[in-house]
């Protein structure tokens, strides 16, 4: 009961991500805006996770799992609630500052449950259990879409106010599962956590495989939102798949539901097969999937973007998996680097905006199918490296607590 009420939480923020794919579409007309500027939306919201990954950390470590999630959906209704006066008035600059606050409670969320869920049970299977959850974060991306797209995108004229009902009833919501985090006696995991501190964070940076995740999240949030976040402006003006934004909002629901498909078969499927073989399989068919969008026109290339979804599904998670492998006590530190880089999500779209503007969509998609090809290579190197990768909790200063290690080498 108490892993299920944890895992709801990463369904909960999977939906509120991915809500984001439904806002550019209508703020874009709403506020008449080009594809950079439209690509703010995602900026906004994922600069947070650059900004917000220290301090989400020092509040870990300070409070605890359990207290650092309470106040990580605190801060998610505060940011939420923003919608309501953003729409009133209206300004997308406010929009822009909700969302960076919204984001800010996720980052907390982000720091604090992925390590928590990995302490909750036997390490050697800790990937698959992080990846079970994951797959709950993607049925929150998959359900998005439709609720999103039915609520915003379906009644043709709606201004602004259009996301004030949506928004304040996801704000009481996530106050709701603040008081129930805080009354729940979640299981208390043994193990002291490190502060983030510039020498802790140079110590976990020894680790390689930290290093290389660090840019292999930084790419994967990037390709992965970038894609999402105009997925629908594709459909409907380049591959001409449906008539309209409504319509197309249901293809991103398949989008997203590919990647919870995928992560509720990839957690079976890596208790047998390494997690760098099938993150390699998963990235090459990535790139060969965005490379056809590409070059290709029609249903082919809008079916081929489509089907990127289900590769993306055991990436994060594996990504992660990887990079925190062997640190111990910091544990914690690297989670928060890796929860820094996933500020791709903000850098990469308004880059492929840029390129959209200038070039089309079709040429802008080069990039996220380079980001693949980053994670190929990254597969095939954390597969020499995680059979020599040292723990480096033998490095730490005398006096310092130790976790086991929370992820079994793949």
């Amino acid at each position: 009961m108490k892993f299920a009420l944890v895992t709801f939480l990463f369904f909960a923020w999977g939906f509120i991500t991915c809500l984001n794919d439904i806002l550019i579409p209508h703020l874009k007309s709403v506020f008449n805006l080009g594809y950079t500027e439209a690509a703010l939306i995602q900026f906004s919201f994922f600069i947070a996770y650059f900004a917000g990954a220290i301090p989400a950390g020092a509040i870990t470590a300070r409070l605890g799992y359990q207290r650092a999630l309470v106040a990580g959906l605190a801060t998610c209704a505060l940011g939420a609630a923003m919608f309501w006066p953003a729409a009133q008035i209206p300004s997308f600059a406010m929009f822009l500052f909700a969302l960076f606050v919204l984001a800010l409670g996720i980052t907390v969320l982000q720091v604090a449950a992925n390590p928590f869920v990995t302490l909750l049970g036997d390490s050697a299977t800790a990937s698959s259990r992080l990846t079970l959850t994951q797959a709950f974060n993607s049925l929150g991306t998959a359900v998005a879409p439709w609720i999103g797209g039915w609520l915003i995108l379906e009644q043709t004229g709606g201004g602004a106010e259009q996301v004030q009902g949506p928004y304040l009833a996801m704000a009481f919501i996530l106050l709701a599962m603040a008081v129930i985090f805080l009354k729940t006696n979640l299981p208390q995991v043994s193990g002291k956590i490190e502060p983030f501190s510039l020498v802790a964070a140079r110590n976990a940076l020894k680790s390689s495989p930290l290093r290389l995740a660090v840019i292999g999240i930084f790419v994967y949030v990037g390709a992965e939102v970038s894609i999402g976040s105009f997925l629908i402006n594709y459909l409907t003006n380049v591959a001409q798949m449906v008539a309209s934004e409504h319509e197309a909002a249901k293809y991103v629901s398949i989008y997203w539901t590919g990647a919870m498909i995928g992560r509720f078969g990839g957690s079976a499927l890596m208790q047998k097969i390494s997690g760098a073989k099938t993150l390699f399989a998963a990235a090459l068919a990535a790139t060969v999937l965005v490379a056809t969008a590409t070059l290709t026109s029609g249903q082919t290339a809008g079916l081929a973007l489509l089907a990127v979804g289900l590769c993306n599904s055991i990436m994060f998670p594996t990504i992660f998996a990887l990079g925190v492998s062997g640190l111990g006590a910091l544990t914690s530190i690297g989670s928060a680097l890796l929860v820094m880089a996933i500020v791709g999500g903000a850098i990469l779209p308004v880059l492929v905006g840029f390129i959209a503007d200038s070039s089309g969509l079709k040429a802008a998609l080069a990039l996220p199918a380079l980001c693949y090809v980053y994670l190929a290579w990254f597969a095939m190197k954390c597969g020499g490296l995680e059979s020599t990768t040292p723990d480096i909790t033998s490095e730490q200063p005398t006096g310092h607590g130790s976790h086991a290690k929370v992820f079994a080498h793949h």
